[in-house]
């Protein structure tokens, strides 16, 4: 039976170990956007690294540097719309350029049935539109996007149900259940959404009561990884600092 840790203390120290140690039980960590590309040619050990800025793209950077420092990719979803943030203020820009400049995939982390809702615009044109920005403002192709769950009460995945990314000019929805990602249902899926507690899904399925930390799931030698984190999660100190 999985043992039942909830006293992960979320520091980018520990953090950084964690993904050390996946590297050392021989995990090749990459992209989103790698995955499709490399999908059917998989090193037998594989983690798909990605970050979803929910409300902090200066927590952003220091995940960026970490990975820089260790040597391993990830892809960064972006909010256009976020009250927390701004993505095109001064410092905030210079950040995003910084990832996207250290070989790092920037992708959108859409919002499009919230912004439909509120503003009463057609959610394909909003889509549209923000990837557009995203894309001009970063000097940037965005392949990816993925559905961000907000305050709002709406699901931003509704808007795939009858949708595919390559309608839009991307490769990828992140949550995609066929074409070239389809990988929620394909892996052993890791996240720290809960912010105070791991989560984690096999092929889609809730591992429930399941609290064991990255580094534990590493040992189990599951093939392919799907990890999912938030630059907002974590702190040096304590939460509050």
């Amino acid at each position: 039976m999985a043992s039942m840790n909830t006293d992960f203390p979320f520091t980018f120290d520990i953090l950084e170990q964690q993904y050390v140690a996946a590297i050392q039980s021989g995990y090749e960590i990459i992209t989103c956007l790698d995955y499709t590309i490399k999908r059917k040619k998989l090193a037998p050990l594989t983690i798909v690294n990605r970050v979803d800025i929910d409300l902090s793209v200066t927590k952003a950077e220091t995940l960026c540097d970490m990975f820089n420092r260790i040597g391993i990719k990830a892809t960064f979803f972006v909010r256009l719309h976020a009250p927390e943030y701004n993505p095109f203020s001064f410092e905030n820009y210079r950040i995003l350029k910084h990832i996207k400049n250290s070989g790092h995939e920037i992708g959108y982390h859409s919002e499009v049935v919230d912004q439909s809702m509120i503003w009463g615009e057609d959610p394909e044109n909003c889509l549209k539109r923000d990837m557009k920005i995203i894309g001009q403002m970063l000097e940037t192709n965005i392949y990816g996007i993925a559905s961000h769950r907000g305050m709002t009460g709406f699901n931003n995945l509704d808007f795939w149900k009858d949708r595919k990314a390559s309608d839009f000019g991307a490769v990828y929805e992140a949550y995609d259940e066929q074409g070239p990602f389809n990988l929620f249902k394909n892996s052993f899926y890791i996240s720290d959404s809960e912010f105070t507690k791991w989560k984690c899904y096999d092929k889609g399925e809730l591992l429930v009561g399941d609290r064991r930390t990255p580094i534990e799931h590493f040992g189990d030698q599951h093939p392919l990884i799907h990890m999912l984190i938030h630059p907002d999660t974590y702190y040096y100190r304590h939460i509050y600092e």
